[in-house]
């Protein structure tokens, strides 16, 4: 085995294949967004090229900021509710104690296998303002909040993000699963011995020795909720008026309904630098220190 990781020849022939898959389905679309970016395009002809106009125009545009608003919004809904209760289900089936653990691990990864039209479906069901479930649970209550939550510029985009959260919950919930089963027991029962309480012991001790998961879980889930697109396209088609207007559905926008190609590849160049960003600043400033245990 060590005769052959030492042969960079036999190592270049089977990573070979992998580079230039990802060159070819990776690599060269992210570099022709960056080109066509730079092109007024309708995504038929060759273009005309305006260098960096169409960048002008993108931050000249209102829209541009209320999506960007709208994204970062919705990022940050699905990121708190997939990795808080993502946490909260993994410490609680990683407990050997509970009953019926195989049924739950199966039970939270469900949604995941779904089709994103079936959830949304039923999920605008459960929404409807006139016989959806969440507002008959309110009703039996006793809370008098009644509305069409999708209808509702305050409410449309958080509603549209725990669709989102809840289909993809899965997800965050396997791998935290298996980083917490995979931190040796004597940790713990460490923690137990000098007083401290189940819950307390796993914010002291497993939570920080699952830090590198929770980084990766954090750059899936944001990333993922930047590039969100068909929750919005299916449940409220950016509306009601531009409340659930995303960077992926101006993108959409501006190249299927408009026909302006060129535009729409500068708001993906946009996203693609955006997530970008954030992944570079969460491996920065998330768990700068790795635990080795």
């Amino acid at each position: 085995m060590n005769k052959f990781l030492g042969n960079k020849t036999a190592i270049l022939l089977f990573t070979l294949p992998t580079i230039l898959l990802f060159s070819v389905i990776v690599m060269w679309p992210t570099l022709q967004v960056f080109y066509r970016s730079l092109y007024d395009w309708n995504g038929l002809t060759e273009g005309t090229f305006i260098g960096l106009d169409n960048y002008k125009r993108l931050f000249e545009d209102r829209l541009f900021y209320t999506s960007l608003k709208n994204g970062i919004i919705f990022a940050a809904v699905i990121a708190v509710l997939q990795i808080g209760i993502g946490t909260v289900l993994a410490l609680t089936i990683s407990n050997k104690m509970v009953r019926g653990r195989k049924f739950l691990r199966i039970s939270y990864f469900i949604p995941v296998v779904l089709s994103v039209t079936v959830v949304c479906q039923l999920w605008l069901a459960m929404y409807n303002g006139e016989y959806g479930l969440i507002n008959k649970v309110f009703e039996a209550l006793g809370i008098s909040y009644r509305q069409d939550w999708l209808s509702n510029g305050d409410t449309a985009i958080y509603a549209v993000a725990v669709v989102n959260a809840w289909q993809n919950m899965g997800y965050h919930f396997a791998l935290l699963l298996a980083a917490a089963n995979s931190i040796p027991e004597q940790y713990l029962e460490a923690a137990k011995i000098d007083g401290a309480e189940k819950w307390k012991a796993h914010w002291k001790v497993t939570i920080p020795l699952m830090s590198e998961t929770y980084k990766f879980c954090l750059v899936l889930a944001i990333t993922g909720g930047l590039n969100a697109f068909a929750n919005m396209q299916i449940m409220t088609g950016g509306g009601p008026g531009t409340d659930t207007y995303t960077l992926t559905y101006m993108m959409y926008r501006s190249a299927f309904r408009v026909g302006e190609y060129g535009y729409g590849t500068t708001a993906a160049a946009f996203l693609i630098i955006e997530c970008l960003i954030v992944t570079f600043a969460i491996n920065r400033l998330v768990a700068r220190e790795r635990i080795v245990y």
